[in-house]
């Protein structure tokens, strides 16, 4: 089974799970996502995406296996998703990215993959360098709030409350604590590495014979 995680496109939209192809609970404020549905919702969400990759740059990450999509993740400065204003948590740290939604289908749900999308945003995030932090509304009780990412799941994967709320509190990893994660899996596997690299084999030293150089002598 292969699995592994790519870069959002617009052209992943069709093959989102579920309804999250046309659900735009983070990409308008509720009374302009009140006035669109069915295709219309489709073509805005393609919009939406087009457009924050147009002006910001990646903004997702998608969970493949077996050449399916199985899961994704979206994340935006808060500028571009208006329905993060209606939390009574908000707004999102100025230093901070948004991530909205985390989602893996539930035949595919316990294995990794959703850990597997945050490194990938946390990332993407850090190499671009000017990013501190990302932040995300939670959710205390999941079946309530199906566009809301677990907060149990943010805790799991670096996330920590940032200003608590007892139904939807909004958590902040920072990218520097991740960083230096980064660096010690990476310091960890050299090490591992190190320990299952085989010991050089030392040649023998060539006597001066054998190199075909006469032996110096102090009689002269």
């Amino acid at each position: 089974m292969s699995r592994k995680v790519v870069r959002l496109t617009v052209d992943h939209l069709t093959e989102l799970p579920g309804p999250c192809r046309e659900c735009l609970f983070w990409e308008l404020d509720p009374v302009r996502r009140g006035r669109v549905g069915g295709d219309a919702a489709v073509a805005e969400k393609e919009a939406w995406i087009s457009q924050v990759l147009r002006e910001w740059g990646s903004c997702g990450r998608v969970a493949v296996v077996d050449e399916q999509v199985v899961g994704y993740l979206v994340y935006a400065p808060a500028a571009f998703v208006p329905g993060s204003a209606a939390f009574p948590t908000s707004p999102v740290s100025s230093d901070a990215v948004l991530l909205t939604r985390v989602y893996v289908k539930d035949d595919h749900a316990g294995g990794g993959l959703g850990r597997m999308l945050v490194q990938a945003m946390a990332r993407d995030l850090i190499e671009r360098g000017s990013i501190r932090a990302v932040e995300a509304f939670g959710t205390t009780v999941p079946v309530l709030g199906s566009c809301l990412v677990p907060a149990e799941f943010l805790g799991s994967v670096g996330f920590k409350t940032h200003r608590p709320h007892l139904l939807t509190p909004r958590m902040r990893m920072d990218l520097r604590s991740a960083l230096t994660w980064r660096d010690e899996v990476e310091a960890a596997l050299e090490r591992l590495l190190g320990a299952v690299r085989p010991a050089p084999t030392v040649r023998p030293e060539r006597s001066h014979r054998s190199l075909g150089v006469g032996r110096v002598s102090g009689d002269g």
